[in-house]
């Protein structure tokens, strides 16, 4: 049987208010203070499921840093204020991440 820590239950918490976020952000016409808080925490729900070390270790292997960069560099673009160019970047690392 598999147990499941208090912190992995408060990060599938996280991921899923993020995911709610992104999908509330993109409804009302690409919000970009919905979408960053959503990616924000959506990354650190993930972070709270798996762990910090395996989180880092993901995202930074050898064969998906262009992926990685596409999916972190489209959160830094939503961050900044550029909600749709950002969520297309964003989009095509989070394809080629969890193909």
């Amino acid at each position: 049987m598999i147990t499941i820590t208090e912190f992995q239950k408060i990060g599938v918490g996280l991921s899923g208010f993020g995911v709610f976020f992104v999908l509330f952000g993109i409804l009302l016409y690409f919000d970009s203070v919905l979408l960053a808080f959503g990616n924000i925490l959506f990354v650190s729900g993930l972070a709270f499921i798996i762990g910090l070390r395996r989180t880092a270790h993901f995202f930074f292997q050898r064969q998906k840093l262009r992926s990685s960069a596409a999916f972190l560099g489209g959160v830094a673009l939503v961050l900044l204020r550029w909600p749709r160019i950002g969520m297309l970047v964003e989009t095509y690392g989070f394809v080629l991440l969890f193909k």
